[in-house]
């Protein structure tokens, strides 16, 4: 298959550490311009020192690359896969740098967020604007980037599986008499929930899509039994509002609402991340057993078939422009429009 609107894929992602010198260097590019203490700094460092500097999502990363490489050439699509972060190495300018070495122009961003916020969205652009700046590859190079794929089937498949075999596996424990799913993402500030898309209400359109999936998800996988949208991860400062409720503190009140277990679905999280294992498996986990609650976290759809497919998918939707009707989405919302390109506009596509 021929995808002449692209001549190669740039699969763009967060970054993380690959070392304990690299944790604190790390955690500053995170945190740049936001005036975070270095106390601050100290206190989430211990999350990666406790698994020797490391985060989990390079690797995962690296695993990533490789199925959408085996994808990509099972259907005979010729398109390299090049990987760059946000926050570490492979920087965006490392990667576009080698593209355009190898003589590609026309790269595809394959970005490891599902969901619009600005961190998810805007933030990836002004990379790719401020990466093709520093290279002085503007001129050359364009950038574009698949839609947000919240409900997409690629990405909704892996957790219709894992909620399924996690209620059966509380079932046969004999702890299913009460079970509550809580369907857990990153909090955001409310403002810039709300600036996700106003349009959607309280929240915007980040929570708005994590509902509707979240609501499709129990519908599929879970009828019958009570869900709940949790937040975590948050960082920002005491006096401004973030999403709430916090996952554990959710934890906490079904305890005393008398529910047996919880089935706590990762629903922003494309791995398994620093932020998956740390205030999940390490903190949530923790919570539940103080109490008393039996609790199964669902896997991330990772490099599940599914998701390796469906990203594929989105990029042939992309590639041939597919009309509306013929883009795949399981929510009410439907699928997400595209963006714009970065780079250099005046570029076509090139005729077989």
């Amino acid at each position: 298959m021929s995808l002449n609107a692209y001549d190669g894929i740039l699969l763009s992602s967060f970054g993380g550490p690959e070392g304990q010198e690299d944790v604190i260097p790390f955690l500053k590019n995170v945190t740049r311009g936001t005036g975070v203490p270095e106390e601050r700094l100290e206190e989430v460092a211990h999350h990666y020192r406790a698994h020797n500097g490391v985060s989990p999502l390079n690797e995962q990363n690296r695993q990533l690359r490789a199925a959408l490489e085996a994808e990509l050439a099972a259907r005979g699509i010729d398109l390299p896969v090049y990987w760059a972060n946000r926050n570490w190495s492979p920087y965006f300018a490392e990667a576009v740098t080698e593209a355009h070495a190898h003589g590609h122009r026309r790269l595809l961003a394959l970005v490891t967020s599902a969901y619009t916020s600005y961190s998810g969205v805007d933030q990836y652009r002004e990379d790719f604007v401020r990466c093709l700046d520093e290279t002085g590859l503007s001129d050359e190079v364009s950038i574009d980037r698949i839609r947000e794929y919240f409900d997409h089937p690629g990405f909704v498949t892996p957790f219709v599986e894992g909620i399924r075999d996690a209620v059966a596996l509380l079932t046969d424990e004999g702890a299913a008499s009460r079970i509550h799913v809580l369907f857990s993402t990153h909090s955001i500030p409310d403002s810039a929930a709300l600036a996700s898309g106003p349009e959607f209400g309280p929240g915007g359109a980040y929570v708005a899509q994590h509902r509707a999936v979240a609501g499709y998800l129990s519908e599929e996988a879970a009828p019958g039994i009570p869900w709940s949208l949790v937040y975590q991860s948050r960082s920002g400062p005491p006096s401004q509002p973030w999403l709430e409720p916090d996952i554990n503190e959710a934890i906490a009140e079904l305890a005393e609402m008398e529910y047996t277990a919880v089935i706590i679905v990762p629903l922003g999280f494309v791995s398994d991340h620093m932020e998956v294992i740390w205030d999940l498996d390490t903190e949530a986990m923790a919570t539940a057993r103080e109490h008393g609650l039996a609790a199964v976290r669902v896997p991330t759809p990772g490099t599940h078939p599914a998701f390796v497919s469906g990203l594929v998918d989105l990029v042939i939707e992309r590639a041939t422009e597919a009309a509306w009707a013929d883009r795949a989405a399981v929510s009410a919302l439907g699928a997400w429009p595209d963006h714009d390109r970065v780079g250099a506009r005046t570029i076509q596509p090139q005729t077989a």
